[in-house]
């Protein structure tokens, strides 16, 4: 059962909004508001400038997706590319999906010159930090901070 690892694209959108949603719910027990869901995933499609999507596929059937954001780095005059919205559909799980789209993503980081991959992963779960680990990322020394500047739903 091979996967298929290619561009999202808006027929994916119902995939996307549903698996953002389960996502922020397993990793943070957060609902989202589907309204503002909805304009966040088209507003990656609506302006390529801010990332993109990848879905993997197997035997044609959706099973997950990943999201790639670009950060840009002064200190070494490149994007470090964000892998962001990770998620698996429960019954794919440890079948490789996810280690599929993390090869796909650093294959076409490297074609774009993008000086390296970053990701955040919740202080507790260690299952997805051993996954990352395995994959021959390593936790880095900084911390995350941050300051909502609208009321987050």
């Amino acid at each position: 059962m091979s996967l298929l690892i290619r561009a999202a694209s808006l027929t994916d959108l119902p995939e996307l909004l549903a698996w953002n949603a389960a996502m922020a719910w397993e990793t943070e027990q957060k609902r989202l508001d589907s309204a503002v869901l909805e304009r966040g995933v088209r507003g990656v499609f609506e302006q390529p400038r801010r990332g993109f999507y990848l879905v993997a596929e197997r035997e044609g059937t959706a099973v997950g997706s990943l999201l790639v954001t670009y950060e840009w780095s002064d200190w070494r005059c490149g994007d470090f590319w964000w892998i962001q919205s990770v998620y698996v559909s429960p019954g794919a799980r440890r079948g490789g999906v996810f280690r599929a789209l993390y090869a796909d993503v650093a294959q076409r980081a490297v074609e774009a010159a993008a000086v390296g991959l970053r990701l955040y992963v919740e202080t507790g779960n260690r299952h997805a930090q051993a996954t990352y680990e395995g994959l021959g990322m390593q936790r880095c020394h900084y911390w995350m901070y941050e300051s909502l500047l609208k009321a987050s739903a």
